[in-house]
């Protein structure tokens, strides 16, 4: 099969930084189609030649192990062709149709990795230029609006010019081998299904945690924060995955059918709920491995008066009958301890106690996502000391290391989501019914911070976030991960 990648942005972060090293992953693994072609586009004046060594000075900033060699970059970048073009002029998108028809791909990837201001335009100049052909695919990355209008207004238009099932809409987290494991974790063993309830599960909590800043995204994320950034995908993707119902067979649609009636059945917001059961925080001055790092005001590009907020803590429930009670928490957040990236199942205690254990120590799943890959199951166990060992439990677990058992070059993200859309595979892709609901669901709390003059609450860069995270949990009688 042949095929034509188009990176809308192909000199941008995003391109050399994920979708070049993920597009190269796959030419060194055999798996990208062997007779494909990638057109970087952007409005800089440069050969085909000069991006390619651009692309190549830029995989020095990759980690060593996906660093390609000299020869392999040599065939890679056969690959990799440059067309000029700004996305605000029809003749450019008229150029481009005629560098696309006079080879005639069998798919044409256009990947549209810009300001998601520019998705609307784009699409409607990529038809009126005739490149919205059946054969299409066009990929919009996130965040897909600024809110549910805007959200809507973008889908509309663009559903304007092609159909659903040539619209993919991505999130990186879904194409993780990690998140993936949910699903096989879920609906692959009979072990967890029966107990998978509100009978059963005390809580869950998801945190997805990153120890740096904004790095050079100042600007950026200052008008989108923690909440759009990362809450309103990843982690309602997250919980999606978590607490939907099984699938009647693993197709994209039935798949995303299940994962919308959870976004349906989220709890919907009061005022108090806003008051007591959403916190969020920005991070001040401090230190993060060891090194003293500046304040979100302070970094370059973002508002020194900014209220927008780099963490967010929050309490829900899911209103239907396999989860209803049972609290559901989310944390997110920059500069904080550590990076990572896990879900914790807190199981119900025994129903009636005849051991003596430890104070707060409760069966629980913890399923890790990055850095590490893998499951952890802690569970109790007879102690093997003192006269009374018998009577006495301890806490002990089991670990599943994924990158042991699999090996750490296993498929990344991208890599897996790059080569679903060129075979059309849209499993792992968001629906627009998806991201309405989803928006939906936020707006309240966004309209609630709006009015708050409160502002974000300060915590101290390399911490966990603001005290009031862990306020909140604790009114439930409960603790994150690493206070319990």
């Amino acid at each position: 099969m042949s095929f034509d990648l188009v990176l809308f942005g192909g000199t941008g972060d995003l391109a050399w930084r994920k979708l070049m090293p993920a597009l190269f992953q796959a030419f060194r693994h055999g798996t990208l189609p062997a007779d494909g072609r990638i057109l970087g586009v952007a409005r800089d004046d440069l050969s085909d030649a000069q991006y390619r060594d651009l692309i190549r000075a830029r995989f020095d900033e990759v980690e060593l192990a996906k660093r390609p060699s000299a020869e392999e970059f040599e065939r890679f970048a056969q690959l990799l062709h440059f067309v000029r073009m700004d996305l605000s002029r029809p003749e450019d998108y008229a150029r481009l149709a005629q560098v696309l028809r006079a080879r005639g791909a069998d798919v044409v990837v256009m990947y549209l990795a810009t300001s998601p201001s520019l998705f609307t335009v784009a699409c409607e100049q990529l038809a009126a230029a005739g490149l919205n052909a059946p054969n299409t695919r066009v990929v919009l990355e996130k965040p897909l609006g600024h809110d549910l209008a805007s959200n809507r207004a973008i889908n509309e238009a663009v559903r304007r010019v092609l159909a659903e099932r040539q619209i993919f809409r991505i999130d990186h987290y879904l194409g993780k081998p990690s998140v993936q494991n949910l699903f096989a974790l879920r609906f692959g063993n009979a072990l967890f299904e029966p107990v998978w309830r509100r009978e059963n599960i005390a809580n869950i909590q998801i945190t997805i945690a990153e120890d740096l800043g904004v790095e050079k995204r100042g600007a950026f994320y200052d008008s989108i924060g923690a909440l759009r950034d990362m809450v309103q995908n990843h982690a309602l993707q997250l919980l999606c995955a978590l607490a939907m119902e099984p699938p009647i067979n693993a197709h994209a649609d039935a798949i995303r059918d299940e994962k919308l009636k959870v976004l349906r059945s989220l709890k919907a917001w009061t005022p108090q709920d806003l008051a007591q059961h959403v916190v969020r925080g920005q991070y001040g001055a401090g230190t993060v491995g060891g090194e003293a790092v500046r304040a979100y005001r302070d970094e370059p590009g973002v508002n020194p008066e900014s209220t927008t907020e780099t963490f967010v803590a929050l309490r829900t429930e899911i209103a239907n009958w396999r989860w209803a009670g049972v609290p559901f928490y989310i944390r997110t957040g920059k500069r904080l301890a550590e990076r990572e990236a896990h879900i914790v199942v807190n199981f119900r205690e025994a129903p009636h106690a005849i051991f003596r254990s430890p104070p707060g120590a409760v069966n629980r799943l913890v399923i890790n996502l990055q850095p590490k890959d893998g499951l952890e199951l802690h569970l109790l166990a007879q102690g093997q000391e003192g006269r009374r060992s018998a009577q006495t439990l301890v806490p002990v677990h089991l670990d599943l290391d994924f990158d042991k058992r699999f090996g750490s070059e296993r498929v990344g993200a991208y890599e897996r989501l790059l080569l679903d859309v060129i075979d059309g595979r849209l499993n792992l892709f968001v629906r627009s019914d998806e991201q309405e609901e989803a928006w939906r669901w936020v707006e309240p709390i966004l309209e609630h911070w709006h009015n708050d003059s409160a502002g974000p609450r300060a915590y101290a860069a390399g911490t966990w976030g603001p005290s009031a995270s862990s306020a909140m949990i604790a009114r439930d009688g409960q603790c994150w991960s690493e206070e319990c």
